[in-house]
């Protein structure tokens, strides 16, 4: 090992024994302070005496001594426990319960948790790093999340809400079957639903020029979610930051029905937007189908309703498919083409009022739905991963806990 790295860990190690030893002088301090009556009646306890607790905490464990007592309804009793907001039998502090519930929703897996913590000085086991996910994420389904004051001169703002869906695995009802199973499923794909919600002044860039939101809040509920319970969800944490104030909302989504449905119930009055990338493969469909997959003609004609679409001719490309359309009626083509861009065309008709992106970027609002996309991708990472086969309980309780995580609500467990 080298020598300087020898010494610096020799001395973290000095210094983490004596934050240990004055934690545990602190903490024992508080004990003696604590009033030994009833948290529900306020009367005093009967056949109190001193017993043994010790706790895992960031700096190692702290061996102290408390004081129980016995109450007529709630039987054995330890008030320093209830001062201090512990379970019965809880043995981390909500500062070691804090840093392995964060660790353990931004790496991939249990196991690097146990590394991560390890290594920032506390090592816990895997299990012990899972089970305290699972009591937190169980806390944290009941959790009543406050709603921010606003400022007394709050200024004006915008609002963008953006949604979306992604897959994970979860354990089938054949997976624990045997090898004679037939046709076994052993894992079922289920969608998980996702939103970012952010104020448009917000946005900004960093020195390349690539898009950053200095702050965003995030949405995600577990699979088998019901689009009505997930709009409910979003408009709850929209109405937290503020969508009852706002000048205008503006809310992108890709093309999902299931997403329209929802924007047409819960945001009736927002800005709808198409994502622009999305409507640029509905028109690469139609370009193939017209000219060939790869051919130059479809990339010409691509590149011009793209190019018109794009900057503020959205009504003449809904006026060409619809010419298109009646022009293929005539036309000889195969039958699959012809109910390939018939579909197409319909489905740029219904959207027309959701393709204003001119008007979108004169605004300053988003043209696409990225940053519900990236949300995806982050959650994917740790839930997706190679080998991942979840259980519902277990998904949804770490699920929520990395909402949380993402909207520094976290610390929300505790208080």
């Amino acid at each position: 090992m080298n020598r300087l790295q020898q010494i610096e860990q020799e001395v973290l190690r000095a210094g983490r024994e004596w934050m240990r030893a004055q934690l545990e002088k602190r903490l024992q301090t508080e004990c003696l302070a604590v009033e030994m009556v009833s948290a529900k009646t306020g009367e005093e306890l009967e056949n109190t005496r001193w017993r043994s607790m010790g706790l895992d905490t960031v700096v190692g464990k702290v061996k102290l001594k408390v004081h129980q007592g016995y109450d007529p309804e709630e039987g054995w009793v330890c008030p320093t426990r209830q001062a201090w907001g512990l379970k019965p039998y809880a043995r981390k502090t909500p500062e070691l319960q804090a840093r392995l519930a964060y660790s353990a929703t931004v790496v991939g897996s249990y196991a690097e948790a146990q590394k991560m913590a390890t290594i920032w000085g506390t090592p816990v086991s895997d299990t012990s790093i899972h089970q305290c996910v699972q009591e937190l994420g169980q806390d944290a389904q009941k959790l009543a999340l406050p709603t921010p004051m606003p400022a007394p001169s709050e200024p004006a703002f915008d609002l963008v809400l953006m949604m979306d869906g992604w897959l994970t695995r979860e354990r089938g009802p054949d997976w624990s079957a045997g090898p004679r199973k037939q046709n076994p499923e052993r894992v079922e794909w289920k969608e998980i639903k996702s939103a970012v919600i952010y104020r448009l002044e917000q946005r900004a860039e960093n020195a390349s020029g690539r898009a950053l939101l200095l702050e965003k809040h995030v949405v995600a509920t577990p699979p088998d979610t019901s689009p009505l319970d997930f709009g409910q969800a979003v408009r709850e944490e929209a109405m937290r930051q503020g969508l009852a104030r706002a000048k205008t909302v503006y809310l992108v989504m890709d093309g999902a029905v299931w997403l329209w449905d929802l924007a047409d119930d819960r945001f009736k009055l927002a800005v709808k937007t198409l994502d622009f990338h999305h409507a640029r493969e509905h028109l690469h469909t139609i370009a193939q189908a017209l000219y060939g997959i790869g051919t130059q003609r479809a990339k010409d004609w691509l590149a011009q309703q793209v190019e018109s679409v794009r900057h503020g001719d959205e009504a003449l490309v809904v006026h060409r498919l619809g010419e298109l359309l009646q022009s293929q009626a005539q036309a000889k083509r195969p039958t699959k083409i012809r109910k390939t861009i018939a579909r197409e065309v319909k489905y740029f008709r219904g959207h027309r009022d959701h393709i204003h992106y001119q008007d979108r970027e004169n605004e300053g609002a988003p043209l696409g739905s990225g940053a519900v996309e990236s949300l995806g991708k982050q959650l994917q990472r740790r839930m997706r991963g190679c080998g991942q086969f979840w259980r519902r309980s277990g998904l949804s309780n770490l699920l929520k806990l990395s909402v949380l995580a993402k909207n520094e609500d976290l610390h929300l467990l505790w208080n």
